[in-house]
């Protein structure tokens, strides 16, 4: 079970799995650049705007082998915002990429209690047929606790407990080559408390991997529906 590596991951009793250059001690900074990444199909090749269906829930591994995102093309533009962390840190979004602005990305980590997909079963996935008022593109909605996150506004929090916006996954495309990267993340992301409470269990999810290593060069996208075995739906209040 790799004994050293297990024990890194579940250090940090001060509140930090000590990974130098990678997971980040929490404070302000709210930008964090990771390597730049391609995102590719199941093929290997480059995933191209086209390859992506309005409405579904794409699902890749990125900035560490095991922590998920969630990749969506909306059915509309994804416009900037500024939100706020827990702590009240503010940061800009700066909405959506590709040719109409509408694929987006966040961390596929619920920012209440860490409800996050796995190989057996998801309580967490973008909805498109969930709105509100019409405004909203659907939403990402986490059936765990109850909350729910506006995908088209950066991921804020539409309903239930989450204190904070999913941390957004920055993307760019590139339109010569019709190519899109991960190259960070945005907001308030949770690593390091996500393998501190869950690093054993990832160890047997992930046994061919270290599940706290840097993903490098390329970045697999699949459909949620192909990772996990179940994924549970639920009605969603928005009366917070």
């Amino acid at each position: 079970m790799r004994r050293r590596h297990f024990f890194r991951l579940c250090a940090g009793g001060a509140g930090v799995v000590a990974v130098p250059g990678l997971l980040h001690p929490a404070g302000p900074v709210v930008e964090r650049a990771y390597g730049r990444v391609r995102l590719v199909n199941e093929t290997g090749g480059s995933l191209q705007f086209d390859d992506l269906q309005v409405g579904e829930t794409y699902l890749f591994h990125y900035p560490m082998a095991a922590t998920q995102c969630f990749l969506i093309r909306l059915d509309r533009p994804a416009e900037a915002v500024t939100l706020r962390t827990r702590d009240g840190t503010p940061y800009e979004w700066a909405g959506g990429v590709g040719p109409d602005h509408s694929v987006v990305a966040y961390s596929a980590i619920c920012a209440h209690k860490m409800a996050h997909p796995s190989p057996v079963i998801s309580y967490i996935d973008y909805r498109p047929e969930l709105k509100e008022g019409g405004a909203q593109s659907g939403m990402i909605a986490c059936c765990a606790e109850g909350s729910a996150y506006d995908p088209r506004r950066g991921g804020r929090v539409l309903a239930g407990p989450a204190e904070q916006p999913l941390a957004a996954i920055i993307l760019e495309h590139d339109a010569e080559e019709d190519a899109l990267f991960a190259t960070g993340t945005l907001g308030g992301e949770m690593f390091e408390r996500f393998f501190r409470e869950f690093g054993y269990r990832l160890m047997l999810e992930y046994p061919n991997q270290t599940p706290d290593s840097q993903v490098e060069d390329v970045a697999h996208v699949q459909t949620l529906e192909s990772f996990t075995r179940s994924v549970v739906h639920c009605g969603v209040s928005l009366e917070t």
